[in-house]
């Protein structure tokens, strides 16, 4: 699981700018689209060896992911927002994160120029740390092998991380998503070492959840989220307070089968949440998404939904990601 680690230091983000406080610092590099166990085991590697040279640590990442880049019209299921990706690193005990922008000109940057006209001339890093099966520079053609090469030729220590596995399955980003996919988010939280969550805005819906006894938050979350559609228990986050919940995440096919929605009926909570920006954690998996006869069966099993919701969630403790300030 993911290590308490506070989240109240200083947090130095730059976007393709000069590296000001962040130069000779030792950087964790990757895309660390969900920052999981894998990624923190980078970016452990970072920590350390800038503690023991006395230097700063950084996370070096790029936006968009390259894959969006390269196949701009092949949805891709990302695990975090850009900004979601930041508060998770923030989290983490970097000092801070450099953000470039994976554009045509950076896709064309040889490995040799990475190399040497960012990492050494330009932010004049103190130690580099990748993982096994980390590629850069045009056509990929910069191996860990070639930076371990390179580093020890002009001099700053480059850390390969070997791959993390749970109970045999590859930690990967990959993985999460499959298991997402599928509804399994115990499995993901556990590869992910927290519950997955998204962030999004409070939308006027169609009031359909207030008329049967069940208000709901409404989320519309990006057309790419793989999430498999279904009903979950959850756990959101309120202007800092932590609230249970009950989702729902799907087209609700018993009324319209329209455009996936996240339909969140808080449990015990009384407030306006339109335009509200939340944070919601999903703990347990309760059901599929199915279309009822009637719209009393379907009140019903909503209930049994909130009964089985606060079982799930009573086992979980206070099970919620840990969040940097940005």
């Amino acid at each position: 699981m993911i290590d308490d680690v506070s989240s109240g230091r200083p947090f130095t983000v730059i976007a393709d700018g000069e590296p000001g406080a962040l130069h000779g610092a030792v950087v964790a590099i990757g895309n660390f689209d969900g920052v999981h166990r894998g990624h923190r085991k980078v970016i452990g590697a970072a920590l350390q060896r800038a503690a023991s040279l006395g230097r700063k640590a950084a996370a070096l990442t790029f936006s968009p992911h390259p894959r969006r880049f390269f196949q701009p019209d092949a949805p891709m299921f990302s695990l975090s927002s850009e900004r979601s990706k930041l508060r998770l690193l923030a989290a983490t005990g970097l000092d801070g994160a450099i953000v470039f922008q994976f554009d045509a000109a950076f896709a064309a940057t040889t490995a040799e120029d990475f190399v040497r006209r960012i990492l050494v001339e330009k932010f004049g890093v103190g130690g580099v740390a990748i993982g096994y099966d980390f590629h850069f520079g045009r056509g990929r053609a910069g191996s860990p092998n070639f930076l371990s090469f390179e580093g020890t030729r002009l001099g700053f220590p480059v850390d390969v991380v070997a791959p993390l596995e749970d109970e045999g399955r590859p930690v990967s980003s990959g993985s999460i998503r499959e298991a997402l996919s599928q509804g399994k988010v115990v499995e993901a939280a556990e590869l992910l070492g927290a519950p997955w969550f998204i962030t999004g805005d409070v939308i006027h819906g169609e009031k359909r959840g207030r008329e049967l006894g069940f208000p709901t938050a409404n989320i519309r979350l990006d057309p790419s989220c793989g999430l498999k559609h279904g009903i979950y228990a959850v756990r959101a986050d309120i202007d800092g307070v932590r609230v249970d919940g009950v989702a729902s995440f799907g087209t609700r096919p018993t009324f319209d089968n329209g455009a996936p929605l996240l339909e969140i009926y808080l449990l015990d909570y009384e407030g306006d949440l339109y335009g509200k920006t939340l944070d919601v954690a999903f703990i347990g998996w309760i059901r599929h998404e199915q279309k009822f006869s009637s719209i009393d069966a379907l009140k019903k099993h909503m209930m049994a939904d909130v009964a089985q919701a606060r079982e799930s969630l009573k086992r979980s403790g206070k099970a919620f990601p840990m969040l940097g300030n940005l």
